[in-house]
């Protein structure tokens, strides 16, 4: 039986019906005359010496759909930068590249800083992304953006039109579409997801109680994916965190500022494959550790801003709970491997979640140390109230960059 099962309180599209991406495409284009569609690409300059970014090219070249790109640039040189929009001019529709390491783009950041926006120091994707944003609303034009990373190594243009279709679609009434996939190769990828973030919120709901907000975050198949889409009105108001927790915070700030009912995930691909992190630990700092710190903290504050108080005693009940539950995923998964002939290594799983385990308890550390943590970037909307000037001025900084 085809997978149409809806449960959790966001619509779920799945990929049932085999439709022609061409079909589907060609009513994206009507629908561009009206509702203008901008593509959103966070990206480090060595993606660019990669085969997955010149499939993400190739791929692109066939989308005629959409208004403008915006592809942000990060750890490039002049040089770097100048080769980057030669490679991308290939593209059908307009492509401006937001040099970030640039002294425009660095401009922009000491003059909002001076103005105590916090977050501007902390580079990498969640200060990316938020510039790529800020950017897409100067145009007025501009009704919906989506996001994808530039590490996929199966990429397919299907990603783009089914992150677009649901919150363009006339017909239809969303205003955050979030994209999910399998992560399968000859093995169980997404050991964050599987291993982590999934027997976590089971663990805090097991704590603390069903809320909203779990009950919410529970109901993404893929709440760690870097793909999603939003509509301009939703995207203005969103804050965005410069760390690791950049997908966990961007669904709750989704959470905060519109509807259940106008939020769906959709199948953008079969199965997707990307670069992947080394587990790390404490002692090493990055890696999928430093994510899951990361995300332990954002999910603890998050918590607290809906009225969960926390406490040395409740931590405990936390960590042993979430042992119980990681220890029943891996379980689960070494069914699922054992009844499709994947290879499965469950001692390295069991290293992973103890990693977890880690992290979990140091993220409770530093959260009693510092509830408030690293500040999000603030919503463009606030900045633009607080300096309503700016939108041209970053328009036009970012303008000279590209004609230059």
């Amino acid at each position: 039986m085809a997978d149409f099962f809806q449960n959790g309180v966001i619509t779920t599209l799945q990929n049932v019906g085999a439709r022609p991406l061409e079909e589907m495409e060609r009513e994206l284009e009507e629908f561009a005359s009206r509702r203008k569609m901008v593509l959103l690409l966070p990206a480090l300059y060595s993606e660019f010496e990669t085969p997955a970014m010149e499939t993400i090219i190739n791929e692109l070249k066939g989308v005629k759909y959409l208004h403008k790109i915006i592809l942000g640039l990060d750890q490039a040189n002049e040089e770097q930068f100048i080769e980057v929009k030669r490679r991308m001019s290939v593209l059908l529709c307009d492509v401006d590249v937001l040099w970030n390491d640039g002294p425009g783009v660095k401009s922009i950041y000491n003059e909002l800083s001076e103005e105590h926006f916090p977050g501007l120091d902390t580079p990498g994707k969640g200060r990316n992304v938020w510039t790529m944003i800020g950017y897409g609303l100067t145009d007025q034009d501009n009704y919906a953006f989506a996001l994808h990373d530039c590490d996929i190594v199966n990429y397919k243009r299907d990603i783009v039109a089914r992150l677009f279709y649901p919150i363009v679609h006339p017909a239809l009434d969303f205003e955050f579409n979030k994209g999910y996939y399998s992560r399968v190769t000859h093995k169980l990828h997404g050991r964050v997801t599987r291993l982590f973030y999934t027997p976590l919120i089971k663990a805090l709901t097991m704590t603390f109680g069903s809320n909203r907000y779990l009950e919410y975050m529970e109901s993404f198949r893929y709440a760690l994916s870097g793909e999603f889409s939003f509509i301009r009105s939703l995207g203005r108001g969103i804050g965005i965190s410069p760390t690791w927790g950049l997908e966990v915070s961007t669904l709750s700030e989704v959470y905060k500022n519109t509807s259940n009912r106008r939020i769906c995930q959709t199948e953008i691909m079969e199965s997707y494959e990307h670069k992947h992190q080394k587990l790390g630990s404490q002692d090493e700092g990055g890696g999928v550790y430093k994510m899951a710190n990361d995300i332990a903290k954002t999910l603890f504050r998050i918590l607290a801003q809906e009225g969960v108080v926390f406490s040395e005693a409740s931590f405990k009940t936390l960590l042993s709970s979430y042992y119980q539950e990681s220890r029943f995923e891996i379980s689960k998964y070494n069914a699922l491997s054992k009844l499709n002939a994947l290879d499965y290594n469950r001692q390295g799983e069991i290293l992973a979640v103890e990693a977890f385990q880690d992290a979990i308890k140091n993220a409770s550390q530093e959260y009693y140390e510092d509830p408030m943590g690293v500040p999000p970037l603030s919503p463009w909307i606030t900045v633009r109230s607080v300096m309503p000037e700016f939108s041209q001025k970053f328009y036009n900084v970012v303008q000279a960059d590209n004609q230059g």
